[in-house]
């Protein structure tokens, strides 16, 4: 029995590597006394089950854990080569989970709280997210799946450009599309360059490029990586640098806004959202850039008594 992050690893048995549930249901009990006598700690029942590993999948770490099964799958000396090795799987639920922030009824839409947003950080913004998820199940063998996820984010991302624009998707198309350079070679997908004065190289956003093929490469793990001194004005001091409003554009009297949590953008009850509640949400930002009067508006919404004070 092995811990990690998530857990226990659950026990999978199968009669064909000489293993069946009664001898498994002991090998666990044993390692539950071994833990509780010895070390002090306690096997969480919810965490540990003893499943078929060829009928039904154990869960570990987001990883669905199969025994394989596949006769016809041989190697260079006709012997079966898969069958009784632990398979990791991409979970069905979990793609149905990430794909739902993107669809509405089953169809892609866009994401018009980023609209605000200028193109490279909506392009970049989506490449992570996805980014993120592919290379989490790199290890899979079903990693082909995840580009069910690539095409509803994809359309969510034209459509979100499409938005912002005020154009069609196939001009998105038109305007963003790019051949990028991947160590897999040249692939289709969309990019954003932005040109930076001073000789600077350009800042590069792009979209697609990664593949879904499975990489049990192993990969260096980096346990005391070099500390980076950032000597770089952090975005918020940026942001007061611009002397300008993020909500009208007024340069007079510039200060910020601060709100306690981001939860308390969405209070239950209210529907309709103020445009600095918004424009906050969407950044994901706790403060906001504002001139005298809009600061005014923001704290004294609706209440022109307080505000004439």
């Amino acid at each position: 029995m092995l811990r990690g992050a998530g857990g226990e690893i659950p026990p999978a048995y199968s009669p064909a590597a000489g293993l069946h549930r009664q001898e498994a249901a002991e090998i666990t009990e044993q390692i539950g006394t071994f833990l509780r006598e010895e070390l002090a700690l306690e096997l969480s029942p919810v965490k540990t089950l003893l499943t078929h590993g060829r009928t039904q999948a154990a869960r570990f770490l987001g990883y669905e854990l199969v025994v394989l099964n596949a006769d016809h799958k041989r190697d260079q000396r006709g012997h079966r080569s898969i069958n009784a090795a632990i398979g990791l799987k991409v979970p069905v639920d979990v793609i149905h989970a990430k794909c739902a922030p993107y669809l509405h009824h089953g169809r892609p839409i866009r994401r018009t709280e980023r609209t605000v947003n200028t193109d490279f950080s909506i392009v970049a913004q989506f490449q992570a997210e996805y980014r993120g998820v592919a290379e989490y199940y790199r290890l899979a063998f079903n990693r082909h799946r995840l580009g069910y996820l690539k095409y509803v984010m994809e359309r969510s991302l034209t459509k979100t450009l499409a938005r912002k624009y005020r154009i069609t998707v196939p001009q998105v198309y038109r305007r963003y599309r790019a051949v990028l350079d991947t160590e897999h070679g040249p692939r289709r997908g969309l990019q954003v360059v932005v040109a930076r004065e001073g000789g600077r190289p350009p800042l590069v956003a792009h979209w697609g490029g990664i593949s879904l093929a499975r990489d049990i490469t192993p990969r260096p793990l980096y346990d005391n990586p070099p500390r980076i001194w950032n000597s770089h004005r952090s975005e918020l001091v940026q942001r007061l640098m611009a002397d300008a409003c993020e909500l009208c554009g007024s340069g007079k009297q510039v200060e910020v806004h601060h709100i306690r949590a981001l939860k308390d953008l969405n209070p239950q009850g209210r529907k309709q959202q103020p445009a600095w509640v918004m424009r906050m949400a969407a950044r994901r930002r706790k403060t906001l850039v504002v001139c005298r009067a809009c600061h005014k508006d923001i704290h004294y919404q609706g209440c022109p008594t307080r505000q004439s004070r």
